[in-house]
């Protein structure tokens, strides 16, 4: 009976999920903006540093708090041992509690704070620098997908048309318009086509682990893919206008910049720690051992200042001196490379641009004319077998060129939005 009942609910079950919709199980396709977010919600590496500003943030509340005030309670004249056989050991004890505060002088509370803040700007720029690296890669990765994809699907395209070679030569064998040689020589020339198609899809698992690795995801590499335009197009502008852009939204030079203004704070914190700082402090004493017999409830109040004799914090002063010098000598090497950058961004796009062309109007289209004309040479017995073999690997190793250099026109426009600091292209 048991039985019976689970084999009526292994039906049920079975039933409803025939009535599932097929988008439950299919691929996560993602767009190259789903990417991206997905990767800002959820890279460890990227969390990490946010986490980093956050804590430089927490450290400016430590940088504006005031001294603590000290509190101290003093008791002095208990009668130790008996004298004259009189021992009264609390008659005399002088109580005196007492608070003391440290006043900061020349603004060092505000350069603090001013010094704290700072450090938190300079920090979101490097945050935001880390970021800019870090989806370089995811779109290295990203690209890495499409191209391996259109590999792919190449490979597949390839050995679809061997088959169809295949059949139209198996064919002319049993008519006995091919030699067996020769057939067989096709049909060895078809384990390239399966390399090449195995060969591509190990390099797209490759790719979508490396990419689903960046994305911190689980998803099983066949339910996951990603979608996108593999092609590529002219340059928007000039080389001039990307070295402006990058000289405005580049988070490194920023960086650099506010680390300047950072270490001119430094210098003047480390200036004005070089004054004395007086101490307050003020006391009540009850039964204090003074001249006056009926002074018992007394108040006192000191002062307390430093002599910066020796230890004007002479060091520090050179020291952060020193260090807006250098900081200023970085800044520049920083913008010397973002030009750099530019610049071999720019050039490695024309380049890819160069060859691209060239490829899509003439080179392709004429390896694959060659390829059928020879192809039907063969067929009809005006080519050589050789001919045909040399043709179709000539349109193959054009064929995969051009899907490699759209490959390598995409690497550069992500490095050139690297380069810039920002998605141009």
């Amino acid at each position: 009976m048991r039985r019976k009942r689970l084999v009526e609910i292994t039906m049920c079950v079975m039933a409803v999920a025939g009535l599932w919709p097929a988008s439950v199980f299919a691929q996560a396709t993602l767009t190259w903006q789903q990417v991206e977010d997905k990767f800002e919600a959820a890279n460890p590496t990227l969390r990490a540093a946010q986490l980093d500003v956050d804590e430089s943030r927490a450290a400016e509340i430590t940088a504006y708090l005031r001294p603590n005030p000290s509190f101290t309670f003093l008791t002095d004249g208990t009668q130790l041992v008996p004298f004259e056989g009189v021992w009264q050991p609390f008659i005399g004890t002088d109580f005196s509690p007492g608070v003391s505060y440290l006043h900061e002088r020349g603004g060092k509370r505000e350069l603090r704070r001013d010094s704290a803040g700072q450090a938190t700007t300079v920090a979101q720029s490097n945050y935001s620098d880390q970021e800019r690296s870090l989806l370089f890669n995811l779109r290295s990765a990203f690209v890495q997908v499409l191209q391996e994809k259109a590999v792919l699907q190449n490979a597949r395209d390839n050995l679809d048309y061997w088959d169809r070679e295949l059949g139209v030569n198996r064919n002319r064998f049993n008519a006995g318009d091919l030699a067996q040689v020769d057939l067989n020589r096709l049909e060895l020339q078809r384990v390239q086509f399966e390399t090449d198609l195995e060969t591509a899809t190990v390099s797209l698992r490759t790719a979508k682990i490396r990419l689903l690795t960046l994305l911190n995801d689980r998803t099983p590499i066949e339910q996951f893919d990603v979608t996108g335009p593999y092609n590529f197009t002219d340059l928007p502008m000039p080389i001039e206008d990307f070295r402006k852009m990058a000289l405005e939204t580049r988070p490194d030079l920023r960086a650099a910049m506010q680390s300047v203004e950072l270490a001119q704070i430094n210098h003047r914190l480390a200036i004005a720690n070089g004054s004395a700082d007086p101490t307050f402090a003020t006391w009540y004493s009850k039964n204090p051992s003074f001249n006056n017999p009926f002074d018992q409830h007394t108040i006192g109040a000191s002062v307390s200042i430093p002599l910066r004799i020796f230890d004007r914090n002479q060091g520090e002063k050179a020291r952060t001196q020193i260090d807006i010098g250098r900081n200023e000598e970085l800044r520049d090497a920083t913008q010397a490379a973002v030009f750099s950058d530019v610049d071999s961004a720019y050039w490695t796009l024309i380049q890819a641009l160069n060859l691209l062309d060239p490829y899509m109007t003439k080179y392709l289209p004429l390896a694959e004319d060659n390829r059928n004309r020879i192809s039907i040479s063969f067929q009809n017995g005006g080519a050589s077998l050789l001919d045909f073999l040399e043709a179709e690997k000539a349109y193959r190793d054009t064929r995969l060129a051009y899907l490699n250099l759209i490959g390598a026109y995409l690497n550069a426009a992500a490095q050139m939005n690297m380069a810039v600091g920002r998605e141009v292209l």
